[in-house]
């Protein structure tokens, strides 16, 4: 998210990357990653358990700007570092595309999933049990939704959220005046108002698994992985085969 992924990390030419970590910074980067999902999943969720007495329209606008907010602040702190993937549908959609090798991708996802179980481990012993309730445990909220249903939904506001971040970071678009880390959080906080009430709005299998490690709560989880990649997928694809910008053809509006 921090537009890219530190393109100037990478340092080897294949598929693998083994060679990337013979760089110091690719360590810091793993260290950012892990922080980064720490924080996202610590501040995120806990604005899901605070609004338990309020109305529900409060809560998922309170809810939804949180998240985007925080992805925002955080691509603007460890994007220059890490490029601030901070979500595993993200790192997967930059591999298809090219920008980051498979063994730096498996290991961001692995450091995002252990960042995102630390910072809903620590929420769990900072909040009083009566306050807890559901933990932030993305789950199906309309049970007239099936769970096939509910993993389209994640694919659709995944696609949005991975369509709008390969946009705003091509790197040869000269049209971009604002900022890119705000339309990215921008993008979370419209996946969220639409999708809260279906599934949760995950958009991000690691913010789904670190409560649900916590919470030993498994239902339906196979959805805020399948539905996200699936979705993230989709749009990187789509953005780098019919929209991406090469540099012969670049943009100045």
């Amino acid at each position: 998210m921090g537009c890219f992924e530190g393109k100037n990390h990478e340092t080897s030419t294949g598929f693998l990357g083994v060679s990337d970590f013979s760089d110091k910074s690719i360590w810091k980067a793993l260290v950012a990653e892990c922080l980064g999902t720490f924080i996202l999943v610590l501040i995120g969720t806990g604005s899901c358990i605070t609004m338990g007495n309020a109305p529900a329209d409060a809560a998922q606008i309170r809810i939804a700007f949180t998240f985007g907010l925080t992805v925002a602040t955080l691509a603007q702190a460890i994007g220059h570092i890490s490029g601030c993937h901070i979500n595993p549908a993200v790192t997967f959609s930059l591999l298809l595309t090219g920008d980051v090798k498979l063994v730096k991708a498996v290991c961001y996802v692995v450091v995002q999933c252990v960042g995102a179980i630390g910072g809903s481990g620590l929420l769990k012993l900072i909040v009083p049990d009566e306050r807890v309730g559901g933990f932030g445990v993305t789950s199906i909220g309309d049970k007239s939704l099936s769970p096939v249903q509910g993993m389209i939904m994640e694919a659709i506001l995944t696609f949005l959220l991975i369509f709008v971040i390969h946009g705003v970071c091509d790197s040869y678009r000269k049209d971009i005046k604002g900022s890119a880390p705000l339309a990215i959080g921008l993008a979370v906080v419209a996946a969220h108002l639409v999708g809260i009430q279906f599934t949760g709005s995950s958009i991000n299998p690691a913010r789904s698994f670190g409560p649900a490690v916590i919470m030993n709560s498994w239902e339906n989880h196979w959805i805020y992985w399948v539905g996200p990649l699936a979705g993230a997928a989709v749009a990187a694809v789509f953005y780098k085969l019919l929209f991406k910008v090469h540099k012969e053809e670049s943009y100045d509006l």
